[in-house]
C-alpha cells in the first residue's frame, strides 16, 4: 500500500515537468484556430512556451521620510502618538469595561454611590446593566 502511494506521489512530481512543454497555434483554411502539442505538417504554427514566466521583482517605494519636508515629518509624529495614546486609552477603557462586567456577573449584590448613599442595584437593574457593558464591549473592543 505505502509503495503504491510513494509511487503515485513520484508521479504526481514529475508530470509537472511533462505538461510544460509546446504548444502550437495554427489556422486552417477554413479559418478556424486549432492548437495542439505538434505542429501540422505543411502550415505555418506559432509556437507558445505554457511554462509559468518567474514574475518580476517588486520596486520598492522610497523610504520613508528621505523625500519629505521636516515640517511633514513633524505632523507625521504628532499623528502617530495621538494615534498611540487614544489606542492606550481604548484599551483602558476596554479593561475597565471587562472588569466592571464581571463584578455585575459574579456578585449578585451589587452596590452603586448615588448622591453620596449607597444603593444595591436590582436583579432586572443589574441584569440590564450587563447587557449595556457587554454592547459597549462588542462595540469598543474587539
Amino acid at each position: 500500500m505505502r509503495s503504491r502511494i510513494l509511487a503515485g506521489g513520484l508521479l504526481l512530481v514529475l508530470s509537472g515537468g511533462v505538461m510544460a512543454g509546446q504548444i502550437y497555434k495554427w489556422v486552417d483554411a477554413q479559418g478556424v484556430t486549432h492548437f495542439g502539442a505538434q505542429p501540422p505538417a505543411g502550415q505555418a504554427a506559432e509556437s507558445f512556451s505554457t511554462a509559468t514566466p518567474v514574475p518580476k521583482p517588486v520596486s520598492t517605494p522610497p523610504a520613508a521620510g528621505s523625500e519629505t519636508e521636516p515640517d511633514q515629518q513633524a505632523i507625521d509624529e504628532k499623528v502617530k502618538r495621538e494615534v498611540a495614546r487614544q489606542e492606550a486609552d481604548r484599551k483602558s477603557y476596554c479593561t475597565t469595561l471587562r472588569t466592571n462586567l464581571a463584578q455585575l456577573e459574579n456578585n449578585p449584590r451589587v452596590r452603586i454611590e448615588e448622591a453620596g448613599q449607597l444603593r444595591r442595584l436590582g436583579e432586572e437593574e443589574r441584569q440590564q446593566r450587563i447587557s449595556e457593558t457587554k454592547q459597549k464591549i462588542s462595540d469598543t473592543c474587539s
